[in-house]
């Protein structure tokens, strides 16, 4: 006899919360207003948290609200090219804020090669964004080069 299937549950906390915002305000774009408008909102959350739960609602964000994508190689390469645009249009703080968000995401990616079943990715990930870095502009060249030379 099979049991019968269990109802599915409604979200709750912060995600509960997210979904409520958005269906109040139902933003065309998760842009630096938006973000700041749900980080004051469903106070106290990380920024690494509401990142994940911006992504998996399937809203468009903009690409400094994204972030660094590392669930693939395509993901990773559309993200800092993103990042890249961000970066080359933005003055001074705003570079350090693409720059900061990079970092972060390189610290990561280091932090998941300790797994040994992810470090070939995770570290292939961290040169990446170690070689946007060092020079953005070269990035884009580079990448092509990078994922030729390894079969990515």
């Amino acid at each position: 006899m099979d049991p019968k299937p269990k109802p599915a549950r409604s979200p709750r906390g912060k995600r509960a919360e997210l979904l409520r915002w958005i269906e109040r305000v139902r933003p065309a774009l998760i842009g630096e207003e938006e973000w700041d408008a749900l980080r004051r909102e469903l106070s106290p959350i990380s920024a690494g948290y509401l990142r994940k739960l911006l992504r998996e609602s399937g809203l468009p964000l903009a690409p400094l609200i994204e972030g660094v994508r590392q669930d693939t190689f395509e993901a990773l390469e559309s993200s800092l090219l993103k990042l890249l645009d961000e970066y080359q249009r933005g003055d001074a703080a705003r570079r350090a804020s693409v720059r900061r968000l990079v970092i972060d995401a390189k610290d990561h990616a280091r932090w998941a090669a300790k797994n040994p079943d992810k470090r070939e990715e995770k570290d292939e990930m961290a040169l990446w964004m170690l070689t946007w870095l060092e020079n953005p502009p070269v990035f884009p060249q580079w990448v092509q080069l990078r994922r030729k030379a390894k079969g990515l």
